[in-house]
């Protein structure tokens, strides 16, 4: 599969500051790749530099064959990808039609060509109740429809994503969701995102976590929650009994009358739960989610599983 996008021991310094150290990926053509980290991470500023919004201070960076700073490689670069950004570039005065089709004109497109794109993305993203109103006007989720509107105009191959549902309620987020993936699926095109939504990242293809502008971890979601995440048994005994007296064999923690149980596997709660079956009232087992991943990634000098694949002792205890 040919990569849309490919970085290669990318810096940038701010002066003193290393925002982004060193770091290497690729993203497949057609796929859809996260790009996580907390506030301060570097994501944004590697963002900037994948955009041609502001220029690396070392390495290789090559979107859709074309690479950053070489000979007008970066007006090749712009017209090659859409960018939805967190906060909004559209002027407030003028209709989301008027908006989107200005947009198209400044990237040369002709009138019949205008006509096809618009009706494309009109389509797509349902803007004929909201095309002849102010963009000024509009709730939180018409702006989303019409800014990914105006990112998609030209037909772009890789479509940026900036936290594109930040805000926005769980339909609206649950429509900009559906309409994304059908247009990706239809055209085959690259998404590229950024989200504070685990379970948007989720459905990714790759994941990229980056940490004081170090990737620190990498791989599917499955992978990532193999690696970081672990499943829980969670037990309540039945009235008067002690659990820690049928729990001693196990690592837990207890929450006053349940008691949390850590998991390689969900199925590992099977033989928990034969032994203690007499005695439980009721019990829950909880997969680990990539909020887990998110967040034990972060944590300093903690980690779920380690090299072999088994739970941690500090993981365990921290529970």
């Amino acid at each position: 599969m040919t990569n849309a996008i490919e970085v290669q021991n990318l810096k940038k310094n701010f002066r003193d500051v290393e925002a982004v150290k060193d770091i290497s990926f690729e993203v497949k053509q057609g796929s859809l790749f996260a790009f996580l980290g907390t506030n301060g991470a570097g994501k944004s500023t590697t963002i900037d530099i994948l955009c041609t919004l502001t220029n690396k201070t070392a390495g290789t960076v090559k979107i859709a064959g074309h690479t950053i700073g070489s000979n007008h490689a970066n007006d090749q670069i712009r017209n090659e990808i859409g960018v939805v950004f967190q906060d909004s570039i559209l002027d407030e005065r003028l209709t989301v039609y008027e908006n989107i089709w200005h947009r198209g004109v400044s990237y040369g497109l002709k009138h019949e060509e205008l006509k096809t794109n618009y009706k494309f993305v009109a389509t797509h993203l349902h803007l004929d109740d909201i095309a002849k109103k102010k963009y000024g006007k509009l709730s939180g989720g018409q702006r989303r429809r019409a800014d990914i509107a105006r990112a998609l105009i030209h037909r772009p191959s890789i479509l940026f994503l900036d936290e594109p549902t930040t805000g926005l309620d769980p339909k609206t987020r649950q429509f900009v969701w559906q309409a994304i993936k059908q247009l990706q699926e239809e055209t085959n095109m690259t998404v590229f995102l950024t989200t504070h939504y685990m379970e948007e990242a989720a459905v990714a293809d790759e994941i990229v976590v980056i940490k004081k502008g170090t990737i620190v971890a990498q791989g599917t979601p499955n992978e990532l929650k193999e690696q970081y995440a672990y499943d829980q048994l969670i037990i309540l005994f039945q009235e008067d009994v002690k659990g820690e007296n049928y729990l001693s064999s196990y690592k837990y923690k207890q929450h006053q009358d349940t008691f949390v149980i850590p998991l390689k596997t969900t199925k590992d709660a099977l033989s928990i739960l034969k032994e203690v079956e007499p005695v439980i009232q009721s019990f829950e087992v909880i997969k680990g989610s990539m909020d887990d991943v998110f967040i034990r990634i972060n944590e300093e000098g903690e980690m779920v599983h380690d090299n072999s694949n088994e739970l941690s002792k500090q993981t365990l205890e921290s529970i």
